[in-house]
Parts: C-alpha cells; structure tokens; sequence
C-alpha cells in the first residue's frame, strides 16, 4: 500500500507520467471539461472534496513551476484565490523553488485545459476555482 498522502490511483497515475512543463488542471465543479481530455472526477456533492484541498493533496506528489489562474478568480472569489496563492506560496518554501503564475481571461483559460494531460474535478462550488498546473523536475 501506498505510503505518501496521495491515494486516488488515477491522480497518482497522472502524476508519475508528467514529463516536465506537462499541464494538468484541477477544477470546480462547473469547469467544461474538453471531451478528449482524460477526466478524474473527484465530485461527490457540493463542495466535497473542496478545491483547495485537493489542490493542497496533489502538490504533496507533483513538483510543479507554474500555474496558470483565470483573471475573474481574483475578483470574483477574493477570499478562495487568496488562499490559493498561500498554498502555492507554502509548495515554494517547501521545494525551495519559485513558481511562476500566470493569468489569463476565463475564456483563454477554458482554451488552455484542451492541451491538459487531464483535468481532476473536485466539488468545488465556488466560481472560478480552477488552477492548471505545470510540472517541474525535482531536480
């Protein structure tokens, strides 16, 4: 049995076979999912499991060096992207590298997940919250 905190084998899958700057999306609950786009659906009813801990989950397993966040997130949902950017924060003090962000309108963003390797959906209710994920090397 697995020893690390992430136990989702379809996530763990994922993110073994990232190759670096591989992009991966995890998403509330509304995010349109590209149909060609593997889909690990984490939803089970509103707000379980939460974004930003699956967000906080993930990152115990993937080295990332970017993310890319739609503009609206920081207006719309202050306190939900506030706390996302404090998540990203902590995994550079962790890793002791920085990670890039990036933002792009909602609508760019939705155009960004079609080159996701997949995209994780969480109960999220909350608007906006969606991150895409670029992995790094650990070295």
């Amino acid at each position: 049995m697995k020893k690390s905190t992430l136990l989702n084998s379809d996530i763990a899958h994922l993110v073994s076979t990232l190759g670096h700057t591989d992009e991966y999306t995890i998403c509330d609950a509304g995010l349109p999912i590209p149909q060609h786009v593997p889909r690990i659906d984490l939803a089970l009813t509103h707000g379980v499991p939460g974004f930003l801990e699956t967000v906080r989950v993930v990152l115990t397993e993937s080295q990332i060096e970017g993310v890319i966040i739609a503009e609206e997130f920081a207006s719309v949902s202050p306190e939900c992207h506030v706390a996302l950017l404090a998540e990203i924060k902590q995994e550079e003090e962790r890793c002791g590298k920085s990670i890039a962000i990036q933002y792009l309108s909602h609508e760019a963003f939705k155009q960004r997940t079609h080159s996701s390797h997949a995209v994780i959906r969480t109960g999220e209710c909350t608007p906006y919250a969606n991150v895409i994920l670029q992995a790094g090397v650990v070295f």
